[in-house]
C-alpha cells in the first residue's frame, strides 16, 4: 500500500519575519531624519549666503552702469542706471526680484550722495537669519 504524502510548501513572510524588517527599518529613518534635517538647514543657509552675494554684485553693477552715464537714470540710460539710495531699492536691479515672501531687505539709508558704501541686512523669513551685504548708492541727482 502506497502512502500519499503530499508536502506543504509555504509562500510568503512569517509575521515574525515582517516585524524585523519594520523595526529594522525603523531604526535606519530614526538615524538618517536628523541628518536630512541638518542638510535643510544648511541649505538655507547657503541660499541666504547666495542671495546677498547676489544682492551685492547687483549694486555694483548698477554703480559701474550708473558711473558710465554721469548716473542719469532716464532716456536711453534708464537700463543702464537705476537710482539706488535705500538698500531695499536692490530689488529693483535684479533681473528677477526678491521674493517677499522668502526675504526682506531693511530699508537702510545708503546716503544721496553716489558713491556712498553701507551694509545692509538681508533676512530670510523662514528661518530668521539675517546677513550683510555691501550696498552702494548710485543714480541720485
Amino acid at each position: 500500500m502506497a502512502m500519499n504524502i503530499t508536502t506543504r510548501r509555504t509562500m510568503g513572510f512569517t509575521m515574525i519575519e515582517l516585524i524585523v524588517v519594520i523595526v529594522i527599518l525603523g531604526i535606519l529613518a530614526a538615524m538618517a531624519l536628523p541628518k536630512l534635517i541638518d542638510v535643510r538647514g544648511d541649505a538655507n543657509t547657503t541660499a541666504l549666503k547666495g542671495m546677498a552675494g547676489t544682492a551685492t554684485s547687483a549694486m555694483m553693477v548698477n554703480y559701474a552702469g550708473c558711473g558710465a552715464t554721469s548716473h542719469a537714470t532716464s532716456g536711453l540710460n534708464a537700463s543702464r542706471c537705476r537710482q539706488v539710495r535705500f538698500c531695499d531699492d536692490v530689488s529693483s536691479l535684479m533681473q528677477v526680484p526678491i521674493d517677499p515672501a522668502q526675504y526682506t531687505v531693511a530699508h537702510t539709508d545708503l546716503s544721496a550722495v553716489n558713491g556712498t558704501t553701507g551694509l545692509c541686512d538681508i533676512t530670510q523669513l523662514g528661518t530668521g537669519s539675517t546677513l550683510q551685504f555691501d550696498g552702494i548708492s548710485a543714480g541720485n541727482p
